[in-house]
């Protein structure tokens, strides 16, 4: 797993207004979404939300140091709605 490739890919996603930050908005988000990456140390809360979104069928990935990667203090899960965004980031991961 290539984590500045990851980061990368993120931090483009983010600029270009593909990500979605934050437990509350993705929990009442109703268009389409493609991956959700949350971090280890997420609370009861937020894998709630997890559990509701992968009844979705959407891809959740687990990740530590989320915070770090999308250079957002105390983020703890983000949602990317870019299809191709989302693909590259579920294939970096299974690297």
């Amino acid at each position: 797993m290539n984590i500045d490739k990851i980061k990368g890919y993120l931090n483009i996603a983010k600029k270009a207004g593909y990500v979605i930050i934050g437990g509350e908005k993705l929990e009442n988000y109703n268009k389409k979404l493609y991956l959700v990456i949350y971090d280890k140390s997420a609370q009861k809360n937020t894998l709630k939300i997890v559990e509701k979104i992968k009844d979705k069928d959407i891809k959740t990935i687990e990740l530590e140091n989320l915070e770090t990667l999308i250079n957002i203090n105390n983020c703890k899960i983000i949602g990317i709605k870019n299809k191709n965004l989302s693909d590259i980031i579920i294939n970096l991961m299974n690297e």
